[in-house]
């Protein structure tokens, strides 16, 4: 920990009574979790509300959190139930769900170290997903008459048979830039009990509508994702969620 952290953040702490405050972080070693490492220095102040869907977690880690005692109590206890049980996740979530708010000191007033041993390795991917896909049907899916999911592959597609079924109904398309994909059609959710089976167009990017949940991953596709997304001239949060 850097020496003045806690002077720097119980200042923004003062300024934002009911919000989690972060800090930017510098990993050791250096290269371990270098996308992660850039997500979590990166995002705007206003994504530290709108990207807490995604599989990264909190938008600010919690080894940098810092809040009154007042709001902790508010918000309530961390979810003791042990290993395997996400529960920087789950206090997070509930923090967003009684109106907190996301503040980041851009200073990096803590090292953050990785070990292969550390505790977070213990919950599994598939608790932290059924977690993510009930709070983005709780926060985010009311406001939208339909959407749009991007991602035609594996990833889109776990979503889709994720949702609920009223939330299913919303999804009017798939899309993505894999002309195999494109050239299908459709996809056919087969698992259904339905009669017929659902066929959810899969479209051109270009040619689907918004609102989209984004199944794609950031930072992984040389910039060529990002540049499709910004060609669109779309606003984040209004227009687009990232979930991957």
């Amino acid at each position: 920990m850097m020496p003045q952290r806690v002077r720097l953040q119980h200042a923004a702490a003062v300024r934002h009574p009911t919000s989690i405050i972060g800090c930017q972080v510098r990993r050791e070693p250096p290269s371990s979790t270098e996308r992660y490492t850039r997500w979590i220095n990166q995002l705007a102040s206003d994504q530290l509300l709108i990207q807490v869907f995604t599989s990264n977690g909190p938008t600010v880690i919690m080894p940098t959190w810092f809040c009154s005692r007042a709001w902790f109590s508010h918000v309530g206890p961390f979810d003791e139930g042990g290993r395997g049980v996400p529960e920087d996740l789950l206090f997070f979530y509930e923090h967003l769900r009684k109106g907190g708010g996301v503040v980041r000191v851009d200073q990096s007033l803590l090292l953050y170290r990785y070990h292969p041993g550390a505790a977070t390795h213990s919950v599994l991917e598939t608790t932290i997903w059924t977690h993510r896909v009930r709070f983005l049907e709780e926060r985010a899916l009311p406001h939208w008459a339909t959407f749009t999911i991007w991602n035609a592959g594996r990833q889109g597609r776990r979503l889709y048979r994720s949702l609920t079924a009223e939330s299913r109904r919303k999804v009017v398309a798939f899309c993505d830039v894999d002309q195999n994909k494109i050239k299908k059609g459709f996809y056919c959710y087969e698992e259904s009990q339905e009669r017929p089976k659902p066929r959810v167009p899969v479209l051109h990017f270009r040619a689907a509508r918004p609102p989209f949940v984004i199944c794609v991953k950031l930072d992984l596709t040389g910039g060529a994702f990002e540049d499709n997304l910004r060609s669109l001239h779309l606003q984040e949060g209004r227009d687009f969620l990232h979930f991957s």
